[in-house]
């Protein structure tokens, strides 16, 4: 995959809009929603980079674990817990195409319109990249921190 030239404008940009979500969203939301996403879609690759990158942010194995059964689960904040939500609304069985139609009253309620803007963009990114590497048999276990 990194030998295209297409393939690597393309993550270029993925990243350039990572960034733009970086400074607007807490770092543990971003990493508990791209945890979620990356275990619904199946991306070894992706849990891996971001329970590892959690970790190093703060985030505590224990909640980690718990974060495929936030719903029964003490110790997720009432905004972590929207967004989580936000994030199973759009899961990878469904098409593409296939949206929400409204982002639930706790979304709303915990995050600001530019949170929301942000938490929207970090869940189409994390599954875009889940995508590209599920599709390109990227596997899990070898992933190093920067």
């Amino acid at each position: 995959m990194h030998t295209n030239a297409l393939a690597g404008t393309i993550v270029e940009h993925l990243r350039t809009a990572d960034k733009a979500v970086e400074a607007v969203l807490p770092t543990l939301t971003r990493k508990l929603v791209k945890t979620r996403a990356s275990q619904i879609n199946g991306c070894s690759f992706c849990l891996h980079m971001h329970t590892k990158e959690a970790i190093r942010a703060g985030e505590t194995p224990q909640r980690l674990n718990l974060v495929a059964a936030w719903k029964q689960a003490k110790g997720f904040t009432a905004a972590e817990r929207a967004a989580l939500e936000l994030a199973e609304q759009a899961p990878a069985s469904r098409p593409v195409t296939v949206s929400p139609t409204t982002p639930g009253p706790g979304v709303l309620e915990h995050h600001d319109e530019d949170q929301l803007v942000a938490l929207v963009a970090e869940i189409a990114l994390i599954n875009a990249w889940n995508r590209v590497c599920v599709i390109t048999q990227q596997p899990g276990g070898d992933y190093q921190l920067p």
